[in-house]
């Protein structure tokens, strides 16, 4: 690669290397239990905002349709949030209860339109894969090594380039997973009958919140509120999802080399955000630390990066830098990095 990455910054740094993966751990430890009136308090705070811009786009719709849509697009940033907390409750980190944790995850799941018996089986795989090359494609972006995209055929690569060009992953993928994909449990649809009843159920949730919508307001709210704002906080929280694996600095391993801890610690990039945008986030771009404990409640991330200033400056993106990983497709066994299909070209080029 010609020239020096602006992502080298994401370089484990040495002193993050003196303690192990599993050390880390047992320092994290001490952070994982919740504060039940500080998770209700940040469902509120999520919640209740997030209402109240529902009810004002829904006002504005007898000024203007673009006024409730723009209205929608920044309300967008609130359901992320409550995503955030039903991602939270997945991992058994909101409440101390567990019970609570799912039911309040399942409610969630009906606004964010994800059924989350479903979503948290393959999340969890996707937590105890994630780095290992013989365990990709569950709840995570399908990344080919550049050998693996060599050996497919012409069309192969073709759809390989078209699944990964950035109008297909941010657009039309999070419309289809989250609007239609996430209507059945595929992936699970012998798995047993809870994860029909999770799809089953929030569908059902779904369509008695639609129907009241159209009854009682007509198709323009569903229109020009309901389905922008779900659409673009999933195109958002795709975006997370992918900056926060997809970097030059990610490590993927084949299975006998694989360690799940150093796989999250050193797999896992920390998302420097502006602080409106960490917050409305919940902190999710402290990746690294998530994945390596991810019983930590959202609102404890900052204190743990407070006092281990080392984990701060590990796998830093910023949000500049964060552009620059949309070109980058391919895994390169030999280099250990992810590069662009033009970079794997030209080493293909200078190899012949």
């Amino acid at each position: 690669m010609k020239g020096k990455s602006p992502l080298n910054s994401m370089t484990p740094p040495p002193a993050i290397e003196k303690k192990s993966a599993q050390d880390w751990v047992r320092t994290l430890a001490k952070y994982r239990e919740p504060n039940t009136a500080r998770s209700f308090l940040e469902i509120a705070v999520t919640m209740v905002p997030f209402l109240a811009l529902w009810a004002l786009a829904w006002w504005s719709l007898s000024i203007s349709g673009w006024l409730a849509l723009g209205i929608s697009v920044i309300n967008a940033g609130f359901l992320v949030r409550l995503f955030a907390i039903q991602h939270d409750c997945g991992h058994g980190s909101f409440f101390k209860n567990r019970q609570v944790s799912d039911w309040v995850g399942r409610g969630l799941g009906i606004l964010t339109v994800t059924p989350y018996d479903v979503w948290r089986k393959f999340h969890s795989v996707h937590h105890a894969s994630a780095g290992n090359l013989e365990r990709r494609g569950w709840g995570d972006i399908m990344t080919l090594t550049v050998a693996e995209y060599e050996a497919l055929s012409k069309w192969g690569q073709l759809k390989y380039r078209m699944y990964r060009h950035p109008f297909v992953l941010f657009v039309i993928g999070p419309i289809y997973v989250f609007i239609f994909e996430n209507r059945l449990p595929v992936g699970l649809m012998n798995a047993g009958s809870k994860y029909w009843v999770s799809s089953m159920g929030t569908n059902v949730g779904i369509a008695v919140l639609v129907l009241g919508i159209l009854y009682f307001g007509g198709v323009a709210p569903l229109l020009l509120i309901f389905l922008p704002t779900v659409i673009i906080a999933a195109a958002i929280g795709v975006w997370l999802f992918y900056v926060q694996h997809q970097f030059e600095g990610t490590t993927w391993k084949h299975e006998e080399d694989w360690q799940v801890h150093d796989a999250a610690l050193r797999g896992s990039s920390n998302y420097i955000l502006p602080a409106p945008l960490q917050w409305m986030t919940a902190n999710i771009g402290i990746h690294h630390v998530h994945h390596l404990y991810a019983r930590i409640p959202f609102y404890r991330l900052p204190q743990v990066l407070k006092d281990n200033p080392v984990l701060a400056t590990a796998q830093c993106l910023t949000l500049r830098e964060s552009f620059s990983c949309v070109k980058l497709n391919l895994w390169d066994e030999q280099s250990q990095r992810l590069l662009s299909f033009a970079q794997a070209h030209q080493m293909r080029l200078q190899a012949a």
